[in-house]
């Protein structure tokens, strides 16, 4: 059973004016925020039932707290069990059963309530009441049900949990107990894995002193994550391979107690992979060969092709060595080590029982295909495909520099550059078109490399795609409207202006929040929390500046009011007023921009160490 969290100002020289305060944009921003982190807080998560995963936009935890106890192991038909989900404060949670031997099955049984405030059926799948889930997200500690067995239920049924402690806290799929009908046979394989047995067919021994890196690039191809990392450190991915012979010696070592693996592929996708995996059993490191099938997990081989097995757990930094043969025609999936190929080094959570978890994040990736029985190497590698790379590089510099500084420059320096002029038009309309139409550039270019990377569309990034593509659309937009722009003083320009700003506040505020969404996407990983952070202090930032020169161009028109007849004149223009501020303005867009490139190179630097 399973368990889940579903969480006008009017100018005086145009007859009106598109700016609008810096506060309301900000609060604006903060309602889109708000409402980008709203869940399920009644429960009903009909769209997990198959997954189990929440759409939080995170991870899921590694280490479970809570944990799933029954009042029986055996049951026939009819027979009504008791399921208890306890551990610390909860928020959340959906409960199903499924069969042990095939968990990706649909959810079997139905289920009774023992405590209606705190929980609710629901139908998933052609089952009804197949499902429990949570009504509020008041915190919980103790979730009891009854799971009543079906009358064609499998011979054994195992209940699993994903319990959601916070919006970003949650832990997917926790085994549970097996139950099991009478006299029901032995598995054939280990439950709840895709794994075969492991079986090592030579001796293995421990390593007594880290790897080193020295011989890379003279003696040994190696491909080490940050480059020239010392594998000795608690922060270097360390994969290295020695040709003697007609075999190959290879050491691998990276920060993980749970598994660390590498694989040969034909391309840069996941499938059809020659993987090697260093997996964490308890507390003893198990080496193995694997085929990777799809985005399936890995089939762990029964028999194994590799000899002088060691291997090395200390601080948490896992190593391990083994030889194999360069050709391997006797083992069917073992690719020719004499051949190019990519190369993928992953790593990931295992549990106590050698069960290995799906990598959190991206796993790193060499640019090219490589021989490693060739020339030495030395090498380094991306976490980040170089056209997601790019992608997330042009549209930092287009959201973060361009089109932040172009629309500064429409809002408060019109009266400024009034009277300069540059290839015949107002200077500060010339400075906001080019910055502008920069922007549509950037955002085209970076747009498009996603689907060339992927040669298609992405079901695994979330909502990002779908706001990027309202961005880009409102990106297109804007410069089409732009085109048909009213003269100054027709009577439709006030209707052009506030479509205008609308349209350009729009697209700004959604591509903040799709910026926020892909920061964390596992093709770019940008590091967390620092990301979130930075692009909160962009935002604080840029919203800063605005209310500043809001502020400033209301106290210039205050200086210039005085008091007649009980009235209040204006003396001079807004735009004459503004023009006193000539030098507080431009100081405080040096700065702006000398601000929103520090920014931007802080974003673009964090890219390039992916």
């Amino acid at each position: 059973m399973a368990i889940l969290l579903g969480l006008g100002l009017c100018s005086r020289r145009t007859g009106c004016k598109m700016e609008l305060p810096g506060l309301a944009f900000s609060v604006w921003m903060c309602i889109c925020f708000y409402a980008s982190v709203e869940s399920y807080p009644s429960g009903k998560v009909r769209e997990a039932c198959t997954s189990m995963i929440p759409c939080h936009g995170s991870s899921p935890q590694w280490s479970p707290e809570h944990t799933i106890t029954v009042n029986g192991t055996e049951f026939k038909p009819g027979d009504s069990i008791e399921v208890h989900l306890s551990g610390p404060d909860f928020e959340g949670f959906l409960i199903q059963a499924r069969d042990a031997e095939r968990l990706d099955s649909p959810a079997v049984g139905s289920f009774m309530l023992a405590d209606r405030r705190l929980s609710q059926l629901l139908t998933c799948g052609r089952t009804k009441n197949s499902a429990v889930s949570h009504t509020s997200k008041v915190k919980k500690k103790n979730i009891k049900v009854y799971w009543i067995a079906p009358e064609d239920a499998p011979k054994r049924v195992q209940f699993l949990a994903t319990v959601v402690k916070k919006y970003k806290i949650y832990w997917v799929k926790i085994p549970g107990p097996i139950v099991s009908q009478p006299n029901a046979p032995s598995p054939t394989t280990p439950l709840h894995t895709k794994s075969e047995a492991i079986s090592t067919s030579h001796p293995v021994s421990y390593l007594s002193k880290p790897f080193n890196a020295s011989g890379c690039g003279i003696m040994k191809f190696c491909i080490r994550n940050p480059s020239n990392c010392d594998p000795e450190s608690a922060s270097c991915f360390y994969l290295s391979f020695q040709q003697e012979k007609s075999s190959v010696f290879i050491e691998m070592s990276g920060p993980s107690e749970g598994y660390l693996a590498f694989a040969l592929s034909h391309d840069q996708w996941m499938g059809g992979d020659d993987a090697y995996l260093c997996i964490n059993k308890d507390h003893h490191i198990h080496v193995s060969t694997a085929y990777l099938k799809g985005r399936s997990p890995p089939v762990l081989d029964s028999e194994n092709a590799l000899e002088d097995v060691s291997w090395r757990l200390v601080d948490g930094v896992l190593q391990c060595s083994f030889r194999r043969s360069i050709r391997l025609p006797a083992y069917k999936g073992r690719f020719n080590l004499d051949s190019s190929y990519y190369i993928f080094v992953a790593d990931g959570e295992a549990s106590e029982g050698g069960l290995i978890y799906k990598h959190h994040r991206q796993p790193l990736i060499t640019n090219r295909i490589y021989n490693v029985t060739g020339l030495p190497q030395d090498i380094g590698g991306s976490r980040a495909p170089r056209l997601i790379k790019a992608h997330g590089a042009l549209m930092f510099v287009a959201w973060i520099t361009t089109v932040s500084i172009g629309v500064i420059v429409a809002r408060f320096f019109k009266p400024v550059w009034s009277h300069s002029f540059l290839f015949g038009k107002e200077m500060w309309f010339q400075v906001h078109r080019m910055l502008m139409l920069t922007t549509v550039m950037l955002t085209s270019i970076s747009f498009v490399l996603p689907f060339i990377y992927r040669g298609g569309w992405s079901r695994q990034a979330g909502f990002h795609p779908y706001l990027g593509c309202t961005v880009m659309a409102l990106t297109i937009l804007q410069p089409l409207m732009a085109g048909f722009r009213p003269s100054r003083h027709a009577p439709r320009r006030q209707l052009f202006n506030w479509f205008h700003w609308t349209t350009g506040t729009t697209a700004r505020i959604l591509a903040v929040v799709t910026m926020f969404l892909g920061m964390d996407l596992p093709a770019l990983d940008l590091p967390d929390p620092w990301d979130t952070y930075t692009m909160i202090g962009f935002v604080a930032w840029h919203v800063s500046i605005d209310v500043l020169l809001e502020i400033h161009s209301y106290c210039l028109v205050r200086k210039v009011e005085v008091i007649e007849d009980d009235r209040v004149q204006i003396l001079q223009s807004l735009t004459s007023a503004e023009a006193e501020g000539r030098l507080f303005k431009q100081i405080v867009l040096t700065i702006y921009v000398c601000g929103n490139i520090v920014f931007l190179i802080a974003f673009l630097a964090a890219i390039n160490q992916i």
